[in-house]
This record gives C-alpha cells, structure tokens and sequence, in this order.
C-alpha cells in the first residue's frame, strides 16, 4: 500500500470536496447550530465519499465553543443601560438568541479597563463572536473586533472604517423627512441640535436635515452638538437661544435631547409648538410621555437588535451576510 493510499483524509480536503469553508466544514462535523442545511449536506457527503475519520484531539480543541456572543458598547457610564434605546436592542437581540444555545454577554469599552476586558474576551474566544455599537471616529474597538478573527458585527457604521457587516437605520433619510415636516408647516427658522460630530449616526443625520433646508431654498439657523442626553439637549437649547432667540423650529437627533430641549425653550417663555416646534428622533417611550407629547422619527429599535444577531449567527455559520438598512417613518405627534 503507497502513502497515498495509508494517509486519512483530512479537514481542508473534506472542505474543498463540499464547496465550502474549513469553518463550515468543522461545525457540521461538530454538530455546531447556524450551518446552513445545503452546506451541512455537502459536508456530510464529502465526509462520506472521502471516508473522512476525525483526528480525536482536534475535535476535541474543535468544540471548545464558548456558547456566547458579546454586544459591546463604546461607552464607560453604566448609566447608558438604562437609556430605553439600548434596553430595546438588548430584548430584540434576546429574543433571536433564545432560539439558540448561545447566551448574550453585554460590557462597556470606552475605558482602558474596558477595552482591555474586550481584548481578552476575544483573544481567549469567550465568545463565538460579537456586536458593537456606540463606535466613535477611530475608536480602537473597530480595529480590535476586524482583527480578533471572530464574526463581528456593527450596529451602524464606524465612522472612517469600511466594515462588511452592518446594520444601521436610515438616518439621512429620517432626518430629512422631520425637517421636511418642519418645512410644512410653514417653519423657516429652523435650528438643529445634533449628536457628538465623532460618530456615523449624528452626521448623517445632520447630513438628512441640511439636505431638507437647502431643497427647499433654507438655510441652517442654527447647530448645536449635543451628546444624546436630556442634559445635553437643554444645554444645547440654552446655547442656541441665547444666539437665534428668533428661531421657530428645532429638530433634535434623538428623543433624548429633544426632551432636554423643552425646559430652556419653557423657561424663555416659548410655547410649543405655537411658537416653537420640536422634533425628535428615536420614538422612544419618553416621546409620547413628554409635555407635550413629541413628533419623533420612529426607528426600529428591536429590529436593529433582531437584525444584528441574525446576522451575527450567519456569519458565524460561515454565510456572508449583506449589510442591512432598515426604514424610519415620521410619527406626527403635538410637539410640531
């Protein structure tokens, strides 16, 4: 018997044989959930055809999955789970897991704790892949996930960075429709108080507002950055008062900071939305419960955290998913 014929078959031929990725080929053949039934197939005929037997100690390594995936948050205030906005993320990536084994592992990252905490998890494979959201310009998270060698997915798109799978909302698009809306109804003064200008999502959808105002013969009135929060709307109010007293609308990036802008805009003496009318961003509950209740572009938080997961377990099944954007609608409410 010549060596061809004594040497066993091996992974990367059984692979090869199937059509298919070395990883897809050692998940079918560790029973691994999130293969697709055509490639699972292929490998399963390959493994025949070939006579492939597994090496022991390599399936052994092979299966040593953690059972987990991580969503990881650019921030270092804990405080940022207790904003509705990345509660819904939570429970929409939740409810996709739960029909799985894998369990859902959350942390933040900003800080250098922090970011060390992600560089061993993904060094160590405690996770069979991860999410990432909150990314800012040249945040050293986006580097560190591309290069971990574990699926990674981005809720929306770093800003700078070229990433292959993303989901994100249509913020160009739903900021231009609530400025549009503000154009309407006849607002010509119309201010704008944005997110922190490092990240993908505030200038797109500062992008979205602009794009409304100059089609319809506008110019901005007024920009203020704000950082999301409700003390970040109220000092951005406050700013752009004291320079366009006069300014008869304001659309704000979020829901949060739209809320925040409604105190300044009282205590000045200022009706909403006789004399002033708001817009918001998100749909989140505080929108509806806010005096007055708001007009907000309605996202789909929980889809974008369904979404996301979805993705993350096709890739981790070795398909290659394409990016997603997901559609926003304006939601008229009393506030404008």
């Amino acid at each position: 018997m010549d060596e061809t014929t004594r040497r066993r078959p091996t992974l990367d031929e059984v692979a090869e044989r199937a059509g298919v990725s070395r990883t897809a080929a050692s998940r079918v053949l560790n029973n691994a959930p999130h293969v697709s039934r055509v490639k699972r197939e292929a490998v399963q005929r390959a493994i025949r055809e070939l006579g492939y037997v597994p090496n022991p100690t390599a399936r052994a390594l092979a299966t040593r999955q953690a059972g987990a995936v991580g969503l990881i948050v650019s921030g270092d205030d804990p405080a940022i789970f207790a904003d509705p906005f990345f509660g819904q993320v939570v429970a929409g990536a939740t409810t996709v897991l739960e029909e799985t084994d894998l369990h859902l592992m959350v942390c933040l990252a900003t800080s250098a704790r922090g970011q060390l905490r992600v560089r061993q998890m993904l060094r160590t494979h405690a996770v069979d892949g991860v999410m990432l959201m909150a990314l800012r310009e040249k945040d050293p998270l986006t580097r560190l996930a591309l290069d971990a060698g574990v699926p990674a997915v981005f809720g929306g798109r770093p800003l700078g960075e070229d990433v292959p799978s993303f989901v994100d909302v249509d913020n160009v698009g739903g900021a231009r429709a609530a400025t549009e809306h503000l154009i309407a109804l006849g607002r010509t003064r119309i201010a704008m108080i944005t997110g922190p200008p490092d990240t993908d999502v505030a200038r797109s959808r500062l992008r979205g507002y602009r794009e409304a105002l100059s089609l319809a013969g506008l110019t901005p009135y007024g920009e203020e950055a704000g950082d999301f929060t409700e003390r970040g709307g109220i000092t951005a109010m406050e700013a752009l008062l004291d320079r366009r007293p006069d300014l008869d609308a304001v659309f704000a990036a979020n829901d949060n900071m739209a809320v925040g802008a409604l105190r300044p805009l009282r205590h000045a003496g200022r009706v909403v939305p006789s004399d002033v009318a708001v817009v918001g961003f998100d749909d989140l509950p505080v929108a509806e419960a806010s005096d007055p209740p708001l007009t907000t572009i309605h996202q789909p938080i929980q889809a974008l955290g369904r979404e996301m997961t979805r993705m993350l377990l096709a890739l981790m099944g070795s398909e290659n998913p394409s990016p997603l954007i997901l559609p926003t609608r304006l939601v008229r409410r009393e506030s404008a």
